[in-house]
Protein backbone atom coordinates (compact mmCIF):
# COMPACT_ATOMS: atom_id res chain seq x y z
CA UNK A 1 0.00 0.00 0.00
CA UNK A 2 3.26 2.63 0.93
CA UNK A 3 4.53 1.94 -2.45
CA UNK A 4 1.26 2.40 -4.43
CA UNK A 5 0.81 5.58 -2.57
CA UNK A 6 4.37 6.52 -3.57
CA UNK A 7 4.03 5.58 -7.17
CA UNK A 8 1.03 7.70 -7.07
CA UNK A 9 2.56 10.97 -5.49
CA UNK A 10 5.05 10.73 -8.39
CA UNK A 11 5.88 13.97 -10.74
CA UNK A 12 4.05 13.01 -14.37
CA UNK A 13 6.72 14.00 -16.38
CA UNK A 14 5.74 15.63 -19.61
CA UNK A 15 6.78 15.09 -22.86
CA UNK A 16 6.93 17.61 -26.03
CA UNK A 17 4.97 16.88 -29.01
CA UNK A 18 3.98 18.55 -32.15
CA UNK A 19 0.72 20.36 -32.25
CA UNK A 20 -1.88 19.75 -34.50
CA UNK A 21 -2.20 23.73 -35.90
CA UNK A 22 -2.83 25.45 -39.75
CA UNK A 23 -0.86 28.52 -41.72
CA UNK A 24 -2.69 31.31 -40.53
CA UNK A 25 -2.34 32.73 -44.16
CA UNK A 26 -4.85 30.03 -45.52
CA UNK A 27 -6.86 30.69 -42.64
CA UNK A 28 -6.71 34.76 -43.79
CA UNK A 29 -8.52 33.47 -47.11
CA UNK A 30 -11.44 31.99 -44.86
CA UNK A 31 -11.33 34.63 -43.25
CA UNK A 32 -12.22 36.94 -46.53
CA UNK A 33 -14.74 34.40 -47.50
CA UNK A 34 -17.08 34.83 -44.30
CA UNK A 35 -16.40 38.58 -44.68
CA UNK A 36 -17.54 38.60 -47.98
CA UNK A 37 -20.67 36.23 -47.46
CA UNK A 38 -21.78 38.77 -44.19
CA UNK A 39 -21.30 41.81 -46.99
CA UNK A 40 -23.55 39.75 -49.62
CA UNK A 41 -25.89 38.68 -47.26
CA UNK A 42 -26.10 42.70 -46.18
CA UNK A 43 -26.66 43.49 -49.68
CA UNK A 44 -29.44 40.73 -50.39
CA UNK A 45 -31.49 41.44 -47.49
CA UNK A 46 -31.26 45.02 -48.54
CA UNK A 47 -32.79 43.55 -51.69
CA UNK A 48 -35.65 42.00 -49.92
CA UNK A 49 -33.77 38.64 -50.45
CA UNK A 50 -35.00 34.94 -48.91
CA UNK A 51 -31.51 33.75 -48.26
CA UNK A 52 -29.54 37.77 -46.76
CA UNK A 53 -30.45 37.04 -43.51
CA UNK A 54 -28.70 33.54 -43.07
CA UNK A 55 -25.93 34.97 -44.67
CA UNK A 56 -25.22 37.48 -42.38
CA UNK A 57 -25.37 35.05 -39.30
CA UNK A 58 -23.45 32.36 -41.21
CA UNK A 59 -20.95 34.99 -42.26
CA UNK A 60 -20.34 36.48 -38.78
CA UNK A 61 -20.11 33.09 -37.14
CA UNK A 62 -17.33 31.73 -39.24
CA UNK A 63 -16.28 35.25 -39.25
CA UNK A 64 -15.73 35.65 -35.51
CA UNK A 65 -15.33 31.85 -35.76
CA UNK A 66 -11.45 32.03 -37.47
CA UNK A 67 -10.81 35.25 -36.10
CA UNK A 68 -10.47 34.10 -32.72
CA UNK A 69 -7.86 30.96 -33.59
CA UNK A 70 -5.24 33.24 -35.35
CA UNK A 71 -2.01 33.69 -33.35
CA UNK A 72 1.07 34.81 -34.26
CA UNK A 73 5.07 33.25 -33.01
CA UNK A 74 8.29 34.82 -33.58
CA UNK A 75 11.81 32.72 -34.65
CA UNK A 76 12.78 31.26 -31.80
CA UNK A 77 9.25 31.27 -30.26
CA UNK A 78 6.79 28.42 -29.70
CA UNK A 79 3.47 28.00 -28.12
CA UNK A 80 2.56 25.15 -26.38
CA UNK A 81 -1.24 24.35 -26.85
CA UNK A 82 -3.94 22.92 -24.36
CA UNK A 83 -7.78 21.84 -24.32
CA UNK A 84 -9.46 22.28 -21.08
CA UNK A 85 -6.08 21.89 -19.24
CA UNK A 86 -4.88 18.66 -21.09
CA UNK A 87 -1.32 18.98 -23.10
CA UNK A 88 -2.21 19.21 -26.64
CA UNK A 89 1.28 19.47 -28.46
CA UNK A 90 3.44 22.75 -28.99
CA UNK A 91 3.79 24.51 -31.88
CA UNK A 92 7.29 26.06 -33.42
CA UNK A 93 6.63 27.07 -36.82
CA UNK A 94 7.02 31.04 -37.15
CA UNK A 95 4.84 33.23 -38.04
CA UNK A 96 0.93 33.31 -38.71
CA UNK A 97 -0.54 30.13 -37.25
CA UNK A 98 -4.31 29.18 -36.50
CA UNK A 99 -6.03 26.59 -34.42
CA UNK A 100 -9.23 25.78 -33.33
CA UNK A 101 -10.66 28.52 -31.03
CA UNK A 102 -11.54 26.29 -28.22
CA UNK A 103 -7.97 25.55 -27.75
CA UNK A 104 -6.10 27.60 -25.21
CA UNK A 105 -1.82 28.65 -26.51
CA UNK A 106 0.30 29.87 -24.17
CA UNK A 107 3.45 31.30 -25.96
CA UNK A 108 7.27 30.45 -24.41
CA UNK A 109 10.57 32.30 -25.39
CA UNK A 110 12.95 28.78 -26.11
CA UNK A 111 16.06 31.71 -27.55
CA UNK A 112 19.17 31.71 -25.07
CA UNK A 113 19.18 33.31 -21.97
CA UNK A 114 22.29 34.48 -20.04
CA UNK A 115 21.82 34.85 -16.33
CA UNK A 116 24.14 35.85 -13.53
CA UNK A 117 23.98 34.48 -10.38
CA UNK A 118 24.48 36.38 -6.67
CA UNK A 119 27.78 36.64 -4.86
CA UNK A 120 27.59 33.97 -2.29
CA UNK A 121 29.49 32.69 0.47
CA UNK A 122 30.78 29.33 0.49
CA UNK A 123 33.11 27.28 2.68
CA UNK A 124 35.64 25.72 0.09
CA UNK A 125 37.57 22.12 0.21
CA UNK A 126 39.70 23.23 2.81
CA UNK A 127 37.00 24.93 5.24
CA UNK A 128 38.12 28.55 4.14
CA UNK A 129 34.91 30.96 3.57
CA UNK A 130 34.85 32.35 -0.17
CA UNK A 131 32.56 34.62 -2.34
CA UNK A 132 31.55 33.27 -5.64
CA UNK A 133 29.51 33.81 -8.58
CA UNK A 134 28.51 32.11 -12.08
CA UNK A 135 27.55 33.60 -15.51
CA UNK A 136 25.01 30.90 -17.25
CA UNK A 137 23.26 30.40 -20.78
CA UNK A 138 20.28 28.42 -20.81
CA UNK A 139 17.58 27.18 -23.00
CA UNK A 140 14.20 25.63 -23.13
CA UNK A 141 14.35 22.43 -25.09
CA UNK A 142 11.25 20.72 -23.86
CA UNK A 143 8.14 23.28 -23.67
CA UNK A 144 5.90 20.71 -21.96
CA UNK A 145 8.60 20.11 -19.27
CA UNK A 146 9.08 24.28 -18.56
CA UNK A 147 5.05 24.94 -18.70
CA UNK A 148 3.63 21.57 -17.17
CA UNK A 149 6.34 19.52 -14.48
CA UNK A 150 7.83 22.91 -13.28
CA UNK A 151 5.84 26.20 -11.30
CA UNK A 152 8.15 29.23 -12.47
CA UNK A 153 10.69 27.47 -14.61
CA UNK A 154 12.48 30.94 -14.42
CA UNK A 155 12.87 30.85 -10.36
CA UNK A 156 14.14 27.14 -10.89
CA UNK A 157 17.03 27.67 -13.01
CA UNK A 158 18.09 30.68 -10.36
CA UNK A 159 17.69 28.52 -7.14
CA UNK A 160 19.17 25.56 -8.75
CA UNK A 161 22.08 27.38 -10.12
CA UNK A 162 22.62 28.99 -6.30
CA UNK A 163 22.99 25.22 -5.47
CA UNK A 164 25.18 24.22 -8.23
CA UNK A 165 27.52 26.95 -7.33
CA UNK A 166 27.37 25.98 -3.53
CA UNK A 167 28.27 22.17 -4.78
CA UNK A 168 30.96 23.07 -6.88
CA UNK A 169 32.23 25.57 -4.70
CA UNK A 170 32.77 22.86 -1.60
CA UNK A 171 33.91 20.63 -4.33
CA UNK A 172 37.47 22.18 -4.99
CA UNK A 173 39.47 24.20 -3.00
CA UNK A 174 40.49 28.05 -3.70
CA UNK A 175 43.96 27.45 -4.23
CA UNK A 176 46.67 24.84 -4.59
CA UNK A 177 48.86 26.32 -1.66
CA UNK A 178 50.90 23.31 -1.07
CA UNK A 179 51.86 22.67 -4.80
CA UNK A 180 50.13 19.19 -4.87
CA UNK A 181 48.92 19.99 -8.57
CA UNK A 182 45.14 19.20 -7.67
CA UNK A 183 42.35 21.00 -9.18
CA UNK A 184 41.33 24.08 -7.54
CA UNK A 185 39.01 27.05 -8.51
CA UNK A 186 41.41 29.69 -9.48
CA UNK A 187 43.97 27.45 -11.61
CA UNK A 188 41.45 24.87 -13.24
CA UNK A 189 39.00 27.14 -15.17
CA UNK A 190 38.22 24.48 -17.83
CA UNK A 191 37.73 21.80 -15.23
CA UNK A 192 35.72 23.60 -13.22
CA UNK A 193 33.20 24.97 -15.50
CA UNK A 194 33.09 21.74 -17.28
CA UNK A 195 31.70 20.26 -14.28
CA UNK A 196 29.69 23.42 -13.17
CA UNK A 197 27.44 22.54 -16.71
CA UNK A 198 27.23 18.87 -15.84
CA UNK A 199 25.97 19.95 -12.36
CA UNK A 200 23.19 21.98 -14.02
CA UNK A 201 22.43 19.83 -17.07
CA UNK A 202 21.48 17.26 -14.32
CA UNK A 203 19.44 19.76 -12.05
CA UNK A 204 17.87 21.48 -14.76
CA UNK A 205 16.53 18.79 -17.10
CA UNK A 206 13.87 17.83 -14.84
CA UNK A 207 12.55 21.18 -16.45
CA UNK A 208 13.34 21.02 -20.30
CA UNK A 209 15.90 22.99 -20.07
CA UNK A 210 20.08 22.96 -21.22
CA UNK A 211 23.04 24.85 -20.50
CA UNK A 212 24.92 25.78 -23.32
CA UNK A 213 27.47 27.87 -21.45
CA UNK A 214 28.89 28.77 -18.27
CA UNK A 215 31.55 29.91 -15.88
CA UNK A 216 32.92 31.48 -12.84
CA UNK A 217 32.24 35.20 -13.20
CA UNK A 218 33.37 36.11 -9.31
CA UNK A 219 35.93 34.43 -7.02
CA UNK A 220 37.95 35.59 -3.71
CA UNK A 221 37.94 35.22 -0.43
CA UNK A 222 36.13 36.05 2.07
CA UNK A 223 35.91 39.31 3.43
CA UNK A 224 37.06 38.31 7.07
CA UNK A 225 39.71 36.35 5.82
CA UNK A 226 41.29 37.77 3.09
CA UNK A 227 43.86 40.03 4.33
CA UNK A 228 44.89 36.82 6.31
CA UNK A 229 44.85 34.70 2.85
CA UNK A 230 46.64 37.65 1.37
CA UNK A 231 49.43 37.50 3.72
CA UNK A 232 49.71 33.62 3.41
CA UNK A 233 50.43 34.39 -0.46
CA UNK A 234 52.49 37.44 -0.25
CA UNK A 235 55.05 34.83 2.41
CA UNK A 236 54.30 32.28 0.26
CA UNK A 237 55.85 33.82 -3.00
CA UNK A 238 58.83 34.97 -0.88
CA UNK A 239 59.76 32.03 0.09
CA UNK A 240 59.34 30.40 -3.29
CA UNK A 241 61.72 33.65 -4.50
CA UNK A 242 64.13 33.19 -1.69
CA UNK A 243 64.28 29.27 -2.85
CA UNK A 244 64.83 29.97 -6.09
CA UNK A 245 67.69 32.63 -5.49
CA UNK A 246 69.68 30.70 -2.83
CA UNK A 247 69.71 27.76 -5.57
CA UNK A 248 70.83 29.84 -8.45
CA UNK A 249 73.87 31.60 -5.61
CA UNK A 250 74.66 28.09 -4.91
CA UNK A 251 74.85 26.99 -8.47
CA UNK A 252 77.12 30.46 -8.96
CA UNK A 253 79.60 30.02 -6.22
CA UNK A 254 79.72 26.33 -7.25
CA UNK A 255 81.05 27.30 -10.96
CA UNK A 256 82.97 29.73 -9.65
CA UNK A 257 85.03 27.85 -7.59
CA UNK A 258 85.21 24.71 -10.02
CA UNK A 259 86.56 27.44 -12.37
CA UNK A 260 89.44 28.94 -9.84
CA UNK A 261 90.70 25.67 -8.65
CA UNK A 262 90.33 24.12 -13.42
CA UNK A 263 92.58 26.97 -13.69
CA UNK A 264 94.98 27.00 -10.90
CA UNK A 265 94.36 30.65 -10.34
CA UNK A 266 94.60 30.22 -6.53
CA UNK A 267 95.10 27.63 -3.92
CA UNK A 268 92.38 27.52 -1.68
CA UNK A 269 92.08 25.16 1.82
CA UNK A 270 88.92 24.31 3.38
CA UNK A 271 88.79 27.25 5.21
CA UNK A 272 89.29 30.03 2.75
CA UNK A 273 87.15 28.25 0.44
CA UNK A 274 84.64 28.23 3.42
CA UNK A 275 85.21 31.90 3.84
CA UNK A 276 84.73 32.80 -0.09
CA UNK A 277 81.76 31.04 -0.24
CA UNK A 278 80.45 32.53 2.55
CA UNK A 279 80.95 36.15 1.15
CA UNK A 280 80.21 35.24 -2.43
CA UNK A 281 76.64 33.96 -0.55
CA UNK A 282 75.75 37.46 1.29
CA UNK A 283 76.75 38.99 -1.99
CA UNK A 284 74.74 36.93 -3.84
CA UNK A 285 72.07 36.71 -1.66
CA UNK A 286 71.88 40.12 -0.29
CA UNK A 287 68.61 42.70 -0.94
CA UNK A 288 71.42 45.47 -0.83
CA UNK A 289 74.05 46.10 -2.91
CA UNK A 290 77.50 44.64 -1.58
CA UNK A 291 79.98 47.25 -0.15
CA UNK A 292 83.62 46.57 -1.05
CA UNK A 293 86.22 45.91 2.30
CA UNK A 294 90.18 46.53 1.15
CA UNK A 295 91.83 43.84 3.31
CA UNK A 296 94.98 45.07 4.16
CA UNK A 297 96.78 42.45 6.25
CA UNK A 298 96.59 38.81 5.42
CA UNK A 299 93.16 36.32 5.51
CA UNK A 300 93.38 35.47 8.81
CA UNK A 301 93.70 38.84 10.40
Amino acid sequence: MTDSNANAADLTVSREAPAASASGYLMLLVLLAALALGVWGIADTVAKGAIGPLAIVAGTLLFVFVLCGFYMLQPNQAAAITLFGSYRGTDRTSGLRWVLPWLIRKKISVRATNFISERIKVNELRGNPIEIAAQIVWRVTDTAQALFDIDDYRMFVIVQTEAAVRTIGSRYAYDDLEHREEVTLRGSHEVVNAELRLELIERLKVAGITIDECGLTHLAYAQEIAGAMLRRQQAQAVVAARATLVAGAVGMVEMALDSLSEKGVVELDAERRATMVSNLMVVLCGEREAQPVVNAGTLYQ
